[in-house]
């Protein structure tokens, strides 16, 4: 089994902060955030090494930078000039009041070369990278996707993209490894109509026409659909009560990142993944989870074929 680890892209993170209400007193909580953040956590808590690429400057990014170096990443930033996103939430009531947010300012074009640079060498050392998205489209420019996906996988890196819209659309070009997709950003960038199985399905095969190797659409309340070399699969997993629906697709991401990243098959990611993001519904941590309980939710996924004979 080839243990290799991953390069994580987080082009923009954000710093977030967060009221909470224990008992009778309110706490303040401060963490990285971002959804290449959360996948590398994940990823790691999974058993897979990190290298996580990212860009952080002015006040916000000094704060934030301490806190990306969580157990089992190696850090690896270029400076901004400009400042770092972030964005403060209250749960003190039990439901997410966003107070303020700024996604950050968009990278220099000296900036954007830095980074793509330090990216791409890191990713090339690790076998395996996750290309994740920036909090607002307009901070990373899409065509970095693609360049930078073109060249790790023309270079023998398995390419992993968890992006949406003109973000994707340029990844794609670039023909993935794998690609993972919300069935709710499919319908907000008008690739499907509605969540039907029978609509998803019809979108991984054009995910697959328009160069993914393998696509992955997770649904928020029912199993995911995974398209795996002619074979449309419905991801099975166990129900859980939910505390934090967000973040389940990004452990997903992860969860497949970690087990292709330590020699398995794509069929074995996919419930890795499904396992790792039903999990992570019942935590209030973005990519939190056990590994051990991960691995007890993956015997229970099963990856049901689906008919398709679905008119194109």
């Amino acid at each position: 089994m080839s243990h290799k680890g991953v390069m994580v892209f987080v082009p923009a993170p954000q710093l977030t902060v967060t009221l909470e209400q224990q008992h009778d007193k309110a706490e303040l909580h401060v963490h990285p955030g971002g959804q290449g953040v959360w996948q590398a956590r994940m990823i790691t808590l999974l058993g897979a090494q990190v290298t996580l690429c990212s860009a952080t400057g002015g006040e916000v990014g000094r704060v934030l930078e301490p806190l990306l170096k969580f157990h089992g990443v190696t850090l690896k930033t270029i400076k901004r000039d400009s400042g770092t996103g972030w964005y403060v939430h209250d749960r003190r009531s039990g439901q997410r009041e966003e107070l303020a947010d700024d996604p950050g300012q968009p990278l220099s074009r000296h900036e954007m070369d830095e980074l793509y640079s330090l990216a791409l060498a890191e990713g090339l050392r690790a076998g395996i990278a996750v290309l994740s998205g920036p909090a607002h489209p307009s901070v990373v420019p899409a065509d970095i996707y693609r360049r930078l996906a073109t060249d790790l996988g023309a270079n023998g890196c398995k390419v992993i993209v968890d992006l949406s819209a003109a973000h994707l659309s340029a990844a794609l070009e670039a023909r993935p490894h794998v690609v993972k997709v919300s069935h709710e950003e499919l319908i907000r960038d008008g690739m499907v109509k509605d969540g039907s199985t029978e609509s998803l399905t019809r979108a991984l095969y054009k995910l697959r026409e328009d160069g993914a190797e393998m696509a992955l659409v997770s649904r928020a309340d029912e199993g995911a659909l995974a398209l795996i070399e002619n074979q449309v699969y419905e991801v099975d997993m166990p129900k859980m009560v939910a505390a934090e629906s967000r973040g389940a697709g990004d452990s997903m991401t992860a969860g497949v990142a970690a087990v292709l990243a330590q020699g398995g098959t794509l069929c074995e990611a996919v419930r890795t993944g499904a396992a790792a993001g039903a999990l992570n519904v019942t935590r209030h941590g973005l990519g939190t989870g056990r590994i051990d309980a991960v691995q007890v939710l993956t015997e229970r996924v099963r990856l049901t074929p689906v008919d398709t004979k679905v008119p194109v």
